[in-house]
């Protein structure tokens, strides 16, 4: 089990699986790849209780396509 701090993702694209997942550091964007970019999520002051233990929120912002 990872010792890293986790997260947990709201909204974004319905085929991104991977809904907890490692932050570091804490408490800025995320960028998690998905479909030929990115998706990018931001940290809310919101905290859900989880399998993993309570965790922070971060909601969905935009989808970013990767440069070329």
């Amino acid at each position: 089990m990872s010792t890293s701090p986790m997260a947990l993702l709201e909204g974004g694209p319905d085929g991104l699986e991977q809904r907890i997942v490692p932050i570091t550091p804490p408490g800025i964007e995320l960028r998690v790849a998905f479909g030929g970019g990115y998706e990018r999520f931001k940290v809310t002051p919101r905290w859900q209780e989880t399998e993993r233990g309570n965790l922070p929120v971060y909601e969905w912002v935009a989808h970013v396509e990767a440069k070329k």
